[in-house]
């Protein structure tokens, strides 16, 4: 959510934000709402003054005929506040409703796009893999090594679920302990958070994208929770209504979850392997820090995804995500595509956000500076790892001629094997 002192100042950048992100908000009614309410509070201070002056007015009065008058007029000015505060409260609903509405302004040097066909490429990492073989798809590898099995999962759950198993599963946790050993030596406080999480606390982190709700979420209706699309969502919102020292920023985590998406959006797209799944397990970073402090802060966890994946030597390149496509709350977000060598292009592995103080302000979550000032902090998140996504990308980049797969080095110490061949 955006100050809206800060809309009431620069209305035509927070218009010009809309516009550039292609979101429809109406910030000129939300404008004359907001005037709307100041004028009522500006006459109900105004009543309470007079009542009690004629509080004190009443004592003093010559006769009774003149006491009742006096108290006529303040039961008139109790009708009025009556009417005032229903007003009230029908403004700040229309208020609410519609601050929910508006995005977070991107930052000046965020590309202006439509969509995420403009992201720009910034950089390319390590050569894209080449092989002197007839090489294969990763979920070809995958069924003929026993790793995945999309087949029986379909049978039991339906589409876009998988069973990973045997050294797929190995490899899952030797991937969770590389993460940890990387990312908790910058201070990343290991989570394993709630998989569930209260509607207040999702629209607070900005997920709900619409008032109605999320189609993109489930939504468990007997227990008014959703399950959660990223370990970010409770990372977030787990400092809800509390205060930092400003001694104890930045604070951060490293959240390990399953993750539950519907794909409503992805109709058609990569419908057969992991890819594009309903449930997968992920590694999340999360930090709040100061406003000065978080653009170096989310430079931070790009170079810690970045490391990741130069670790397991996977080429890749780094995306800076365009205004069309940065999503409702972040300013600013970087995106790590890995080499998929059976597409002959890059597919998102990582992304990272900055979302300045959207959902802080939301989530009400501040800290107290050295002169005991409150300000709202600021929230960030990035991708470790999600595991789905990087068991693909070892496996299409680490493929050999004899169908076998060479597990990445690094790797070797959390395994007890260092190539997968079939049995």
């Amino acid at each position: 959510m955006l100050d809206i002192k800060f809309i009431r100042q620069n209305p035509q950048i927070v218009k010009e934000g809309c516009q550039k992100k292609n979101f429809q908000c109406d910030i000129d009614k939300l404008l004359d709402v907001d005037q709307k309410k100041i004028k009522i509070q500006q006459e109900m201070e105004a009543i309470s003054a007079e009542k009690n002056k004629s509080s004190k007015a009443i004592p003093q009065a010559k006769d009774q005929v003149e006491k009742e008058a006096i108290i006529n007029a303040m039961k008139s000015l109790d009708q009025r506040v009556g009417e005032l505060e229903e007003k009230a409260k029908e403004l700040e609903k229309e208020f609410n409703d519609l601050m929910l509405l508006i995005p977070n302004v991107p930052f000046e040097d965020v590309p202006v796009g439509k969509d995420d066909s403009e992201n720009v490429s910034i950089r390319q990492v390590g050569e894209k893999t080449k092989f002197d073989f007839p090489s294969k798809d990763y979920l070809t590898i995958a069924e003929e090594l026993d790793l995945i099995d999309v087949k029986r999962a379909g049978k039991i759950s339906g589409s876009r679920f998988g069973f990973i198993k045997n050294e797929a599963a190995w490899l899952e946790f030797a991937l969770v302990r590389l993460v940890f050993d990387i990312v908790t030596k910058k201070g990343f406080q290991p989570v394993i958070p709630p998989v569930m999480i209260k509607p207040e606390m999702a629209l607070g982190m900005g997920f709900l994208e619409k008032l109605e709700g999320d189609p993109e979420a489930y939504y468990l209706q007997q227990d008014n929770q959703y399950l959660i699309a990223t370990a970010e969502q409770p990372l977030g919102a787990m400092h809800a209504d509390e205060t930092f020292k400003e001694s104890e920023l930045p604070r951060r985590y490293l959240g390990f979850s399953t993750c539950f998406r519907r794909e409503a959006g992805s109709y058609g797209k990569d419908t057969k392997g992991i890819l594009r799944v309903h449930q997968f397990d992920k590694l999340e970073m999360f930090s709040f820090a100061k406003p000065e402090d978080s653009k170096a802060e989310h430079e931070l966890l790009l170079g810690l995804e970045e490391e990741l994946m130069q670790a397991l030597k996977i080429p890749y390149q780094v995306l800076r995500i365009c205004t069309g496509d940065l999503g409702r709350p972040a300013a600013s977000k970087y995106d790590i595509e890995a080499w998929v060598p059976s597409e002959g292009k890059y597919r998102e592995t990582h992304s990272t956000s900055n979302c300045t103080d959207f959902q802080a302000r939301r989530l009400n979550i501040r800290y107290q500076d050295k002169t005991n000032k409150m300000n709202f902090v600021h929230t960030l998140n990035g991708t470790a790892f999600a595991i789905g996504r990087i068991i693909i990308a070892i496996i299409e980049n680490c493929q050999q001629a004899d169908g076998s797969i060479l597990v990445p080095e690094v790797l070797h110490k959390y395994l007890p094997f260092t190539a997968i061949k079939k049995k």
